[in-house]
């Protein structure tokens, strides 16, 4: 077992790049502590000229802070083992600190950098003179990162634990006003899991464009995931079966082919996911596959039907060509329909457990000659756990569940475990069917599955983003995805209050707190919500009429805590203004998305207390048409509603605004494909307030001519709510 870090520093000396001419380093060796000073050392106040701990994610598993290292004099970065990976990692870290405003540079100021395999002379001597080793568990994807006055030496026995070196190298430099520094450091640090990955919905209505998924796989591989996993019902193109991909909204072999090549440079592994059992309602409405279907029109594919096998391997068939990585993902959650239709005899008899255990037994048959492992959801076997054994052992169950989970999430994973199967485990990010995701019900979800997977043996981690809605926005889920890469890399449960603090600074390089403090404002907005009934901040509330019958149930919670919702997202908008104005911030699109979720959010209390006033005002002017103090004023009070500036224009234009809004961030990461349906809505939405406002100006008109107003029915305005 390799040592902990001691604080102090060392000797200054430099390495020359070619690694056969170095015997021996300059100055002399570091003394060997005692462990318990060096284990003291660990934890004890950083040195002079030391920073605290800067911000990382994920945290690294040990660490020890030294002297910080100006950057003001340049850099120079040498692989000197030729790798062409080490060379990718090399470039990586070069232009990452070309975009920070640090350049490269051959002067005697200048920080050398050093990326250096542990086999090698210098990677050897390195950690010699460190008292450092390479325990097994480092090997596939742990480094070692080591400051030394002018030198930094990253350390690690693959390309991938370089690279990933490499990503926390990044994270350690720190912007300053002409002075950018190095936060010094040493460092020893490897994966918790070993696949650690992202699941994102292709199929429900966003589809990013390739540009976008190239800077989702950078950013996942920055944060140390490995693995990308497309969701796809229909999305995906297939020569043998090409009727249910949409030209425009499909993704085809040519532009996966690209992405697979392009993510190899990154370390990160794609693996798709064709569902073969349940949720193909889009490809079974197609009249060539209705025999195929359980029930009419339905979603989930029939067992007993001999082409649904076929159908089943002709895809598989082409993703393995396609997608050349040690993994498949066929799917095979919710299938709600099976049993009542084509196989009601077959489940009767049999029971249902055993038809689909059955049915995966087939496809893991099938697919056999393609030597891929097979991932399928868990939710449904799990309900069978003494058929469970049945299932092939290289099977690979992936449990999910998407709430915290108080008593643990082991009933999810033990079906699996107690039969010898490997397991991942799959929490999620709570973005779907919200108009911003909740991430307090993400953060929870995530700390405490990926710990109790962990404790159970589970080997991955998919981190899920589901689009149920259609409106999904990918842009709004960093804060929970990077969480997810903090979880699985990092033992046991993650801190999420330390992950909370170190967010804004190390993926936007906000120096200020504010973006940190305005997540936790939309994080309080989603709990008043909560704690009113409603869940959270949903997206059928926000498109909900809160005139009709369901709407006024709603808003009679809302109203409460309209104001407190309102007041928690117009503090969000305002810290990011405020964090954006004090200096340059990285990831500008997320900023704008998450501008985007704080406005949505404060609208939908804004709509419900002004639908009230509406209402309000309306049966007021109504009941007191006769009244001459109230009479006097009933022209100029129904402009207020739906003249200029009316309160009926509000809402229409909040509407108007928000899609336009929406539109242009849907934009900066999909194809257009979808777009329109999620627009008709902000038309409709819009559009009703507008013919709401047309027939206040006719009843403003009739006052006018016959001092008579409409009741308020008329007007679409449902009665006064019930005194409390």
């Amino acid at each position: 077992m390799a040592r902990p870090f001691a604080n102090s520093s060392s000797t200054t000396f430099r390495i020359p790049e070619d690694d056969e001419q170095v015997t021996t380093f300059l100055g002399a060796r570091r003394p060997l502590f005692p462990l318990f000073w060096i284990a003291l050392a660990l934890f004890a106040a950083p040195p002079a000229g030391a920073s605290p701990r800067p911000p990382l994610i994920p945290q690294p598993r040990e660490f020890a802070a030294r002297e910080d290292l100006s950057l003001a004099g340049g850099v120079r970065i040498a692989a000197p083992g030729g790798d062409a990976e080490d060379r990718f990692a090399a470039g990586d870290l070069k232009d990452e600190l070309n975009a920070r405003g640090i350049r490269m540079r051959e002067s005697a100021t200048a920080v050398h950098i050093y990326l250096l395999r542990d086999d090698t002379t210098l990677g050897r001597q390195v950690l010699r003179r460190e008292k450092l080793a390479f325990d097994e568990a480092m090997r596939p994807e742990g480094y070692v990162l080591i400051t030394d006055k002018r030198d930094v030496f990253v350390i690690a026995h693959t390309a991938a634990g370089i690279f990933y070196g490499v990503q926390t190298l990044i994270q350690l430099v720190r912007p300053g006003t002409g002075k950018p520094r190095l936060a010094g450091a040493a460092i020893r640090d490897w994966p918790a899991m070993r696949w650690r990955g992202v699941h994102d919905d292709l199929s429900r209505g966003p589809l990013p464009t390739i540009e976008f998924q190239k800077k989702q796989i950078r950013t996942f591989a920055a944060y140390k995931l490995n693995v990308y996993s497309p969701y796809f019902e229909n999305t995906m193109q297939y020569a043998s079966n090409p009727l249910p991909a949409l030209p425009g909204g499909s993704i085809s072999a040519e532009d996966a082919k690209a992405l697979v090549e392009y993510a190899e440079k990154y370390h990160v592994t794609i693996i798709p996911e064709q569902e073969a059992f349940g949720h193909l309602h889009k490809v079974l409405t197609w009249q060539q596959y209705a025999p195929l279907a359980e029930i009419p029109n339905g979603a989930v594919l029939a067992p007993g039907q001999p082409g649904s096998m076929q159908l089943i391997a002709q895809w598989f068939d082409e993703l393995a060509t396609i997608y050349p990585g040690p993994f498949l993902h066929i799917g095979a959650d919710e299938t709600f329909e099976l049993g009542q239709g084509q196989t009601a005899n077959d489940v009767k008899q049999r029971g249902l457990g055993a038809v689909y255990i059955d049915f995966l037994s087939g496809i893991h048959q099938a697919l056999a000659p393609l030597h891929r492992r097979l991932l399928f959801w868990g939710d449904v076997a799990m309900n069978s756990p003494a058929l469970v054994p049945q299932l092939p052992r290289d099977m690979i169950a992936v449990a999910w569940q998407y709430d915290p989970e108080p008593q643990g999430f082991h009933r999810w994973l033990d079906p699996y475990a107690n039969a010898g199967m490997e397991t991942w485990v799959a929490p999620g990010v709570n973005n779907w069917n919200r108009v911003w995701p909740d991430f307090d019900l993400a953060l929870r979800n995530i700390q405490g599955f990926v710990a109790d997977g962990q404790s159970a043996g589970s080997t991955g981690m998919l981190n899920t983003v589901w689009d149920d809605d259609g409106e999904g926005l990918f842009l709004e889920d960093w804060y929970a995805v990077l969480f997810g890469a903090a979880a699985a890399w990092q033992p046991g449960a993650s801190d999420i209050a330390q992950f909370q603090h170190n967010y804004g600074a190390v993926f936007h390089g906000d120096a200020t707190g504010d973006i940190d403090e305005a997540q936790l404002a939309l994080i309080a907005a989603h709990e008043a919500l909560a704690q009113a009934g409603l869940g959270d901040a949903r997206d059928a509330y926000f498109w909900m009429d809160p005139w009709s019958p369901e709407g006024q149930q709603i808003a009679a919670k809302i109203r409460p805590v309209g104001a407190e919702v309102r007041l928690d997202a117009e503090r969000a908008l305002t810290l990011i203004a405020q964090a954006k104005a004090a200096g340059p911030l990285r990831e500008a699109d997320a900023l704008d998305a998450m501008d985007l979720g704080a406005r949505r959010i404060d609208f939908l209390a804004f709509k419900f207390q002004t639908a009230d006033e509406i209402a309000d005002a309306w049966r007021r002017l109504y009941d007191g048409q006769k009244t001459p103090e109230i009479a006097a004023h009933i022209s100029r009070d129904l402009w207020n509603l739906s003249g200029v500036d009316g309160r009926c224009e509000d809402l229409r234009d909040g509407y108007s605004y928000l899609g336009s809004r929406f539109s242009d961030v849907w934009l900066m990461e999909n194809r257009p494909f979808w777009l329109n349906i999620v627009m008709a809505r902000y038309d409709a939405a819009a559009q009703l307030w507008v013919e709401r406002s047309q027939k206040i100006a006719a009843a403003r008109g009739e006052w006018n001519q016959q001092h008579t107003l409409p009741a308020p029915e008329e007007i679409g305005i449902p009665q006064a709510p019930a005194t409390p």
